[in-house]
């Protein structure tokens, strides 16, 4: 750690190779695309880099680190927000969803899923359900209010459900047509 604060060069490089997956997962997380994820993992390197001084070693490194992606991760969706004329936040309904189904996905598909979820939805998804913070904690890291942080997770579990239910209708529909393909292929074989 020693040598990072001094900005040796191959003490930073050992430390980003030996968090890159932990904080790769998390960028994975907030960013639409693996693109995003790793400008959002190259740009918190960075800041730990610029910062790593501040780090008090009496306190986890880990946590430490995943403060910076998650607030790394909430800049880069301010930029975003900045760009766009009117926010999705704004427009969310409040209305319960059930989300029991997404619970049975795979990591990555839940991953997948995530991705395509609009900026606004994934990042108070990730905050609320992953990350364990408060409706009013997200409202004032996003700079909205703690009833478009309740509404805008309503609205992202929502948008899981369908795109879960999308894609799990999608597998059945694979999975019945390769049934009655090969319930053909053993037709004509028995024809034979």
């Amino acid at each position: 750690m020693e040598k990072c604060r001094n900005h040796d060069l191959r003490a930073q490089e050992m430390l980003y190779k030996h968090f890159y997956g932990f904080a790769k997962a998390i960028c994975l997380r907030y960013a639409h695309n693996k693109e995003d994820a790793v400008e959002i993992l190259n740009d918190s390197f960075m800041k730990v880099f610029d910062k790593i001084k501040s780090y008090e070693e009496q306190n986890s490194f880990k946590a430490w680190l995943k403060r910076i992606i998650v607030n790394t991760a909430i800049d880069a969706y301010r930029r975003e927000a900045k760009h766009s004329r009117h926010l999705e936040i704004e427009r969310a309904e409040s209305q319960e969803t059930d989300l029991d189904s997404v619970q049975h996905l795979q990591a990555e598909e839940l991953l997948q899923l995530l991705e395509a979820l609009p900026s606004v939805h994934r990042i108070t998804f990730n905050l609320y359900e992953i990350e364990g913070y408060s409706h009013r904690e997200i409202a004032e890291m996003l700079d909205t209010t703690e009833s478009n942080s309740r509404s805008t997770l309503t609205r992202a579990k929502k948008k899981l459900r369908e795109l879960y239910l999308a894609h799990y209708s999608e597998a059945i529909d694979i999975q019945e047509r390769g049934t009655s393909e090969m319930k053909r292929h053993d037709k004509s074989i028995y024809a034979l």
